[in-house]
């Protein structure tokens, strides 16, 4: 690979597996130096191992502000700045209306949405002029669900988010993306599901994508690197799609 995003720092949040570790591992191979947090100590230093070089771990709940800002104290004392943010956290949840709870609600959107806003602005005392700023969306912001009004609903509120920030922050020249990724061959189901609703809800997703097929996390890796680097400097403000056509069609 080449060294797209050499000497840049970069931060990736929930990044201990899936799209979050597939693109941690692609900004080092393009010469980044990444923060990846998680939940769980574990499951960072095997990250950490499984990324190899010019990579830091740092636990964090994003629901959790204090955990926020112990990040960007952490970042702020070993590198000084931040030029890449990829705010990639997030949960999904099942729930048709009528048996949505609050807890539902609150777990989803204190993630998905007030963590992923928080992530953003508390990055921003040490946001490097000139960086580039993306949001983990989904196809779910443009398509409706029986069974994911609230997670659609929360990541509709991440589409808007670029829109509105990209307003914000461009005296900056600071760019603010949403990718919107598909049906993914990643953990992120399985954690909501049993193993036999996961596959039903795999295989209904992959009929319903003209590409007939899962994407892979590096697939979706290889956008969010996109979006980071300068040969994506004029763009600003988009989704860009990657789901085989799922929303498209």
């Amino acid at each position: 690979m080449g060294n797209k995003l050499e000497g840049k720092i970069a931060v990736i949040t929930g990044a201990t597996s899936g799209i979050g570790l597939a693109t941690a591992k692609r900004f080092v191979s393009e010469g980044a130096y990444v923060f990846i947090t998680g939940l769980y100590q574990k499951e960072i230093d095997e990250s950490v191992s499984e990324i190899g070089k010019n990579v830091s771990g740092i636990q964090s709940d994003v629901s959790n502000l204090a955990d926020i800002d112990k990040v960007y104290d952490v970042i702020k004392d070993q590198k000084g700045h931040i030029d890449i943010l990829f705010a990639n956290a997030g949960i999904i949840q099942f729930a048709p209306l009528g048996e949505i709870s609050e807890k539902h609600f609150d777990q989803i959107f204190d993630i998905d949405v007030k963590g992923l806003l928080f992530t953003v602005q508390k990055a921003l005392p040490i946001f490097q002029d000139g960086g580039s700023i993306i949001l983990m969306a989904s196809i779910g912001a443009s398509k409706g669900s029986a069974n994911l009004s609230v997670y659609h609903a929360a990541k509709a509120a991440v589409r808007s988010f670029a829109r509105s920030w990209t307003l914000n922050l461009s005296t900056r020249n600071i760019r603010v993306n949403a990718v919107s990724p598909g049906p993914i061959d990643t953990p992120f189901v399985n954690r909501a599901l049993n193993d036999q609703q996961t596959q039903q809800f795999l295989q209904n997703a992959v009929k319903a994508t003209p590409m007939g097929r899962m994407g892979s996390p590096d697939e979706v890796a290889k956008a969010v690197s996109f979006l980071a680097s300068d040969d994506s400097s004029y763009i600003t403000g988009i989704e860009l799609f990657v789901d085989g056509g799922t929303a498209q069609i």
